[in-house]
C-alpha cells in the first residue's frame, strides 16, 4: 500500500515537471470528448482540476505502464459538477511534458484508500 508521503512526493515532481515541461492532454478517445463538452471543460480549467490533486484524492498507483513502458501511471479522482472525473497522469518521458492519459466521468465508483474518514 502506498503512503500519504509517497503521494505527495509523487504529485510535488509532477508539479514541477508539468510546470517546466507543460502537461499533455491524451484526447483520442470520442467518448472522453464528449464528456469534456457536456462537463463544460476547457483545457485550461482541466489543467486547473489537475493542478489541485492533492494526496486523498489518490485511488490507485503506481501502475506499470504495459502499454508504452514509460513511466508509473497513478489515478486520482475529482469531483466537478458533481461528478466524479477518473484522472490517470503520468510523470511521461524524461526532457518531455507530463502526460495525462484519461480525464473523464469515472465509469464505476472509485475508492480513496488514503482519505481520511469522517
Amino acid at each position: 500500500m502506498v503512503t500519504k508521503s509517497e503521494v505527495q512526493a509523487f504529485l510535488n515532481d509532477f508539479e514541477v515537471k508539468s510546470s517546466t515541461f507543460g502537461m499533455l492532454f491524451r484526447d483520442v478517445r470520442q467518448k472522453n470528448t464528449q464528456a469534456l463538452f457536456d462537463l463544460e471543460l476547457t483545457r485550461q480549467k482541466r489543467i486547473e482540476i489537475v493542478q489541485s490533486i492533492i494526496w486523498s484524492d489518490y485511488s490507485e498507483g503506481p501502475n506499470d505502464d504495459v502499454l508504452h513502458g514509460i513511466a508509473s501511471l497513478w489515478v486520482f479522482g475529482k469531483t466537478h459538477k458533481k461528478t466524479e472525473i477518473y484522472i490517470k497522469i503520468s510523470m511521461g518521458p524524461k526532457d518531455d511534458p507530463a502526460i495525462c492519459i484519461s480525464f473523464h466521468p469515472a465509469e464505476r465508483p472509485m475508492t480513496y484508500p488514503l482519505k481520511p474518514t469522517i
